[in-house]
């Protein structure tokens, strides 16, 4: 005759081990989604490099060298990459006491002030210094160098 206390014992073995076959389970099916996350993370992550390499605007020809006139702000390029002009803006907008107006800019590096004509050349530039990420344009419309 079989002993009611072995039996017990492996009937008990046998819930646990059940309950331990859930779990696993459990564990194989997030997995399983992990790896389908990461999947499309991926591939996302390749799509926006994607998107971004290409929305940037192709340097051009000077002298049969590829330039940029205005490069992006990335690790490795300095403020003296780019024009001088440029670099005369940002270092107004750099005294500054705080954010300051495309006028502002304009009485610092020279600009006639009073002819809209001859400031909104000044004002285009610090739209693309915006743009290439070496200022910032605050909601008001004034602009500061980034912190």
């Amino acid at each position: 005759m079989l002993d009611p206390e072995l039996l017990e014992r492996i009937t008990a073995r046998r819930a646990e081990l059940d309950e331990l076959e859930e779990q696993l389970v459990e564990v194989r099916a997030e997995r399983d989604e992990l790896a389908v996350a990461e999947s499309v993370l991926e591939r996302m992550t390749g799509q926006l490099a994607e998107e971004r390499s290409s929305a940037r605007p192709t340097p051009g020809q000077v002298g049969g060298r590829t330039v940029m006139l205005i490069p992006y702000r990335e690790p490795g390029v300095e403020e003296d990459a780019l024009p001088w002009d440029y670099q005369r803006i940002i270092a107004a907008v750099r005294q500054a006491a705080g954010p300051v107006m495309a006028r502002e800019v304009g009485e610092v590096v020279g600009v006639d002030i009073s002819v809209k004509a001859k400031l909104e050349p000044l004002r285009s530039k610090l739209i693309k210094l915006v743009d290439r990420g070496w200022l910032r344009k605050l909601p008001d419309g004034r602009f500061t160098t980034r912190l």
